[in-house]
């Protein structure tokens, strides 16, 4: 294990960062402040592991393996379709929100202002007090990547500033091998605007593959005076015929180095939604993106997310206790 950066590093490398930006950070770096007791966010289950449960059951499911929030699926073969959202998504935040959980996030698939849910979507979560969005994904095509970027960045700024109108932050997803997985080539798109709309939506699994031995450390403090959101999971390499493989594995039991990266978000004054991801395949449970098989194995696939959901508490609870 590494050596943890001292909370004066921290500051320093903070500050450098901040400073190197094209624009102020003002009151909405995270990284300005430093966290003073219990980490106040909400602790989300990411809906896509149970698609065959209602609003009302993902709620209760949530809740009794001790969940505070819905990173709600609003995209296609999600909770709530696209076409759909005016009319299914106050049905569903109010059946959750019924049940006693919050849903701070919803994760789309929208990648531009021109698609037509773009502006049904953006608005009707303003409407409902939704504060955050994750959009979908740039792909590069690996012929002219500077273009390609400058592109996708056009793209994001547009669906931004649709967003800002309706008072939705952005987060970015890091998700490795796509556009902004390494994190210094969407960084000089999300530089340029307004950080109280555009951030990241940090993801400690994806940042380790794209850079395991450090690399996740800078995109870490890169990160950290725009970050939103966390999704949370864990992974592994594995060598197989075909070659080396990411594999997903249970929180805690990968390669991923959650204890020194949440004393990292901690000390930065982190208190932003955390959306806890299956993606590990259970045995007769679930397939190898977590799914549940059946609606038969849903209570498994939650036995598994509630064990998640302690060790990740366990480690905030080192983490903030510390800052």
């Amino acid at each position: 294990m590494e050596k943890l950066v001292s909370r004066r590093e921290f500051l320093q490398l903070s500050t450098a960062a901040a400073a190197a930006s094209t624009v102020p950070l003002g009151a909405a770096s995270y990284a300005s402040t430093v966290a003073k007791g219990s980490f106040r966010g909400v602790i989300c289950l990411f809906s896509k592991a149970v698609p065959q449960l209602s609003w009302q059951d993902l709620a209760k499911s949530a809740r009794g393996a001790g969940f505070g929030g819905i990173d709600l699926t609003v995209r296609d073969g999600g909770h709530v379709r696209p076409e759909r959202v005016a009319e299914d998504l106050p049905k569903a935040v109010e059946a959750i929100r019924g049940e006693g959980l919050e849903v701070p996030m919803i994760t789309t698939e929208l990648v531009a202002a021109d698609d037509p849910t773009a502006v049904p979507i953006l608005s009707t979560a303003g409407k409902l007090s939704i504060p955050f969005l994750k959009p979908g994904y740039y792909e590069y095509k690996f012929v002219d990547v500077r273009k390609e970027l400058a592109e996708a960045g056009n793209k994001f700024r547009g669906l931004v500033e649709v967003a800002q109108r309706y008072g939705v932050e952005i987060g970015m997803h890091n998700h490795s091998g796509n556009l902004g997985a390494p994190i210094w080539d969407i960084a000089t798109i999300i530089d340029t605007i307004d950080p109280k709309w555009a951030g990241y939506y940090f993801d400690l699994q994806h940042a380790t593959a794209e850079g395991g031995v450090a690399g996740w450390k800078i995109a870490t403090l890169l990160t950290m005076p725009r970050m939103k959101m966390l999704a949370v999971k864990d992974m592994y390499w594995e060598k197989t015929a075909e070659g080396w493989e990411r594999m997903d594995c249970p929180l805690g039991q990968g390669m991923c180095h959650y204890r020194e990266f949440l004393k990292m978000v901690a000390q930065g004054g982190f208190h932003g939604p955390i959306s806890l991801h299956l993606e590990y395949e259970i045995p007769g449970v679930s397939n190898e993106e977590g799914i549940a098989l059946s609606r038969d194995k849903v209570g498994d696939v939650m036995t598994a997310a509630k064990r998640d959901l302690g060790y990740l508490k366990s480690l905030l609870r080192e983490a903030y206790d510390a800052a």
